[in-house]
């Protein structure tokens, strides 16, 4: 049988190391899928329900292993329906390859059916972005794609044109009247060195030493250096905010975590970053600048891989260029030991009333269900190396603050795109990478009904992720951000009655609990947790649980006061629960 221009593809891809694909078939890419039936020993074509879900597969199959993430859709309309997955790993800075197909070249500009240019599709989302319109290019161009990937942390993408895919492996057709020929490369790639220069680590420890008031803002970049920063933090007697991606930086429990700052962070977290006078940035670019100090009021020092990015957010006096652990590991000997632990010890008490608080709200005998009891329970119960992964809403409140980094637990959500249902494909993603550890879907109502057949897809493939649905029956965190902004809320809840997801998990062959009274949470999650296989719990909880910031500022709650006033329609309900988290929070 003769070699096909798409084995060159599969075979380079096997080369670098990628053993799974997720996608879609159809007809734009007959012939690449043919490339990965001839060389389906080597990489295993992952069937999804949804291009949208192989993108964030993909995606959180790369940030969970720090690996090439790889996603396949056909021309067209398939291509089409990566772009939200993909932009969630341009913005978060992962490792992704996208391969599409693309209507014959001898077609292409005559409005022919699903004709999409889909390298000007692709134009702002990619770091490399090419059609393959000749055999030749293969493999080399598939070298540097992914080496462009993992050097600039981003999307790679290919798209090849169906005539060209059933090519001759061999086939050079045009004559060269360049004095060029193909580039002979190779699948190798090296991370540059991580290490800061030694000047500026020893400018950096001028200020930190020099800080009587120190904190740490560390980010997704310092996941992998969670040794340092406690030792810097402990250095230094520097609380440590962590970001929301970033909040596996360090435990939960640490004695130096204070948890976020932002709408979604903690009372302490927001009071450091206004009581601080030096605050040290570690691998985050963290994009809410209204809850950072205020500029001229602190001296910053900020580590960074991207020069681009150091700077960007705060006025920093000391932009250190490098890797977060190789960098740190060099400033370590140049920091001098803080005797004074007063600034810590300050904010060590102020998380321990902010934990009882939190504590206060996990009420096993509110009904309806409050949503901080179901992620208490789930946090209890869940493994300590499990993965969690979330979805945007309400829920990234609930778990941020009730979902507890202690061992070698995991935490993912859609950071800067912050888009709806990768909570599902991500988990399934991850569960592919790691099929021995346990991997939770964390997600909302809204977010699951999204790509709720990619739970068919994890039955299909065997993998046993567990999906939590935190059922309110309506957009939870749009419906606050209405009241916030002093409007009362409108679209935003579906009606009566409320889905039962779990009974869409049984139809697939999983396990699926409904679950309305709090007395049964423990024991369906213990179930799900226990099953041997795709399991699912669809809780109702309370829609009226409002996500209210760690620290309420006065133009906020004057807002939230103005929608009441205005006719917000479920002030009556929204009152009572808002009620009875004060009296659980006064309990005490």
């Amino acid at each position: 049988m003769a070699q096909i221009a798409s084995e060159l593809l599969i075979e380079r891809l096997a080369d670098w190391g990628v053993d799974t694909v997720f996608g879609l078939p159809g007809d734009g890419i007959n012939g690449i899928m043919e490339g990965l039936r001839r060389h389906s020993d080597r990489v295993r074509f992952f069937l999804v329900h949804h291009e949208e879900a192989a993108a964030f597969m993909a995606t959180g199959y790369a940030k969970a292993t720090g690996k090439l993430g790889v996603c396949l859709a056909t021309s067209g309309p398939g291509a089409i329906h990566l772009l939200n997955g993909l932009y969630d790993a341009k913005l978060d800075h992962v490792p992704v390859l996208a391969i599409t197909g693309m209507q014959e070249t001898s077609v292409l500009g005559t409005g022919y059916q699903q004709e999409v240019h889909t390298d000007r599709l692709f134009a702002d989302l990619a770091e490399y972005n090419l059609v393959v319109d000749n055999p030749a290019q293969l493999p080399g161009v598939v070298d540097i794609a992914i080496r462009t990937a993992m050097s600039r942390r981003g999307v790679a993408h290919l798209t090849v044109p169906n005539d060209v895919q059933v090519a001759d492996a061999n086939a050079d057709p045009y004559q060269h009247v360049a004095p060029a020929r193909p580039p002979a490369t190779a699948p190798v790639w090296l991370p540059p060195p991580g290490q800061a220069r030694a000047r500026d680590l020893e400018a950096a420890a001028q200020v930190l030493n020099d800080g009587e008031k120190v904190a740490i803002l560390a980010g997704v970049g310092a996941l992998h250096a969670r040794a340092e920063v406690l030792a810097v933090a402990d250095k230094l007697a520097a609380p440590v905010i962590k970001s929301l991606p970033g909040k596996a930086v360090i435990p939960d429990d640490s004695e130096f975590a204070v948890g976020g700052i932002g709408l979604l962070g903690t009372r302490p977290g927001e009071e450091l970053a206004e009581d601080c006078d030096t605050l040290f940035m570690i691998g985050t670019n963290f994009p809410y600048t209204q809850h950072l100090p205020q500029p001229g009021k602190v001296r910053v020092v900020q580590i960074d891989a991207d020069p681009a990015r150091a700077g960007v957010r705060m006025p920093t006096e000391v932009p250190v260029i490098g890797d977060a652990r190789e960098s740190l590991q060099a400033l370590l000997p140049l920091l001098t030991r803080k005797s004074d632990r007063e600034h810590l010890e300050k904010y060590q008490k102020a998380m321990a009333r902010w934990r009882s608080d939190m504590e206060d709200l996990e009420n096993p005998k509110r009904s309806p269900i409050a949503p901080q009891y179901l992620v208490g329970v789930l946090d209890d119960l869940a493994a300590g190396d499990a993965v969690l992964t979330c979805d945007s809403g309400t829920i990234a409140t609930w778990a941020a603050r009730h979902w507890t980094i202690r061992g070698d637990r995991q935490f993912f959500l859609s950071g800067n795109l912050a888009t709806m249902a990768p909570g599902l494909p991500y988990a399934i993603g991850i569960q592919h990478a790691f099929p021995g550890r346990q991997v939770i879907a964390y997600v909302g109502d809204g977010g699951f009904a999204m790509l709720m057949a990619e739970f068919l897809t994890a039955v299909r493939a065997g993998l046993p992720v567990k999906v939590v649905i935190n059922n309110n029956n309506s957009l939870g965190q749009i419906l606050w951000e209405q009241m916030v902004l002093g409007y009362p809320e409108h679209g935003v809840r579906f009606p009566t009655p409320a889905a039962d997801f779990a009974a869409w998990a049984n139809a697939c062959g999983g396990f699926g609990a409904k679950v309305s009274d709090p007395k049964n949470v423990r024991p369906a999650l213990e179930q799900a947790l226990a099953f041997d296989g795709p399991a699912l719990v669809d809780i109702d909880v309370d829609p009226n649980e409002p996500p209210l910031p760690g620290k309420v500022a006065y133009d906020q709650a004057k807002k939230f006061a103005q929608a009441f006033l205005k006719g917000q329609p479920h002030k009556a309900a929204i009152a009572t629960t808002l009620f009875k988290d004060k009296i659980e929070q006064l309990r005490r």
